[in-house]
């Protein structure tokens, strides 16, 4: 790993400075459930409820993905994530080798373990105070990324930058989002042509080996399912560690019940932070037919947003849902999705973000919030912490 942490540059149109929208998302849920707003020249369906939010992810045939080609398919090209029905299914058991518990087992002993451990060295040679997010939450994600592909040390900084362009991918302003694009495509094509021909126990030569029926994947659909996967398991695991850690450090009484039963109860912080501040807020959908939904008619070709964050804050499914705890043992949260497009890297970013925690509450001792800077969670589309500035003894 490289002696300096490299630098982070932020994307001010995902990572806004925005504290509370789950009140504002509250009020709309409670006038209207399946709110109807113009966009531009086109009508979107907001659905607010738990139940209508998991009905829409749960019926793929008629709450389709395919709208999710317009959204990233010009940096990354076809992804699983726009795909149906049987192409759907043959291309995921195809990449979904590459996740067996085994090779997620493995990932975690040879590459997530070791990584934690140096940064919280880094960060214990510098002291007794430190900024999480930028010492650790932000490039931990992207560097297990990094080395799962095999993708040499000396350009994580580089992929960083990479992964923010692709995410922050605009049609109105494209021009960043395609030349990232273009620049990783023409990065991992050399690497690609070498695991071909000498295969390495990484996740790239994982996906050229893999195959359903005799069928393999063409390199074009390695590709997209590499830009997909540099900024989706990046980004939404950094937001979820930085995340847990700031929902944890500023309940305190919470904090010292994970520290007395770690095994048991920093499972369930993970899923209550999950269900509380989930890193992405929503997902598109298009419908295929016309549809009602909660006594609202919705025309074919709909956009219907999911909105899983306001979901997961329902006072009709959850008691006081804007309370954080752990103790509410509530694991049916929508954060990772429902039915065919449940995250395919659920056990990867559990995974990270466990083992992070745990390292990070072991080794910092005593570790607690700086008193004198003060810390947020914050966005619209991505919610994360502004920063997390602690002191430990």
């Amino acid at each position: 790993m490289d002696d300096a942490a490299p630098e982070i540059l932020y994307d001010t149109s995902i990572v806004s400075d925005v504290r509370d929208t789950y009140a504002m998302f509250g009020a709309m849920r409670r006038a209207q459930p399946i709110t109807v707003v113009e966009i531009g020249s086109r009508t979107v369906y907001i659905a607010l409820k738990y139940d209508d939010v998991a009905a829409v992810l749960r019926d793929n045939d008629t709450f389709s993905s395919r709208v999710m080609r317009a959204v990233m398919g010009p940096v990354m090209g076809r992804t699983i994530l726009e795909m149906g029905g049987q192409e759907h299914t043959t291309y995921r058991s195809l990449v979904s080798h590459a996740f067996r518990p085994k090779e997620i087992e493995r990932y975690g002993r040879e590459l997530i373990e070791p990584l934690v451990h140096e940064l919280l060295d880094a960060i214990l040679a510098g002291g007794t105070r430190a900024e999480l997010v930028a010492q650790l939450t932000t490039h931990y994600p992207l560097t297990v990324i990094a080395r799962m592909l095999g993708v040499p040390i000396r350009d994580y900084a580089q992929f960083q930058q990479w992964s923010l362009d692709l995410i922050g991918y605009k049609p109105t302003a494209p021009h960043t989002g395609l030349a990232a694009s273009r620049a990783l495509k023409e990065y991992l094509a050399p690497i690609l042509a070498q695991r071909k021909v000498e295969p390495q126990p990484d996740l790239i030569s994982e996906l050229l080996a893999a195959r359903v029926d005799g069928r393999g994947l063409t390199d074009d659909e390695i590709f997209g399912f590499l830009l997909l996967l540099l900024p989706a398991g990046a980004e939404t695991t950094f937001r979820l560690l930085g995340n847990t850690l700031f929902a944890l450090l500023s309940h305190p009484e919470q904090l010292d019940a994970v520290r007395a039963d770690m095994d048991t109860q920093l499972t369930w912080a993970l899923e209550e932070t999950l269900r509380w501040e989930p890193p992405l807020l929503g997902t598109a959908r298009e419908t295929t037919r016309p549809v009602r939904l909660r006594g609202v008619d919705i025309p074919a070709r709909a956009m219907v947003s999911a909105m899983i964050g306001p979901a997961n804050h329902d006072e009709d499914h959850y008691d006081e849902p804007e309370r954080f705890d752990i103790h509410r043992h509530a694991d049916d949260h929508l954060s990772f999705g429902l039915g065919k497009h449940f995250c395919l890297g659920y056990h990867l970013a559990r995974l990270e973000v466990l083992t992070a925690v745990r390292a990070a509450l072991e080794r910092l001792k005593n570790l607690r919030l700086d008193p004198a800077d003060e810390c947020y969670i914050q966005g619209v589309t991505f919610r994360s912490p502004n920063r997390l500035s602690v002191v430990f003894d």
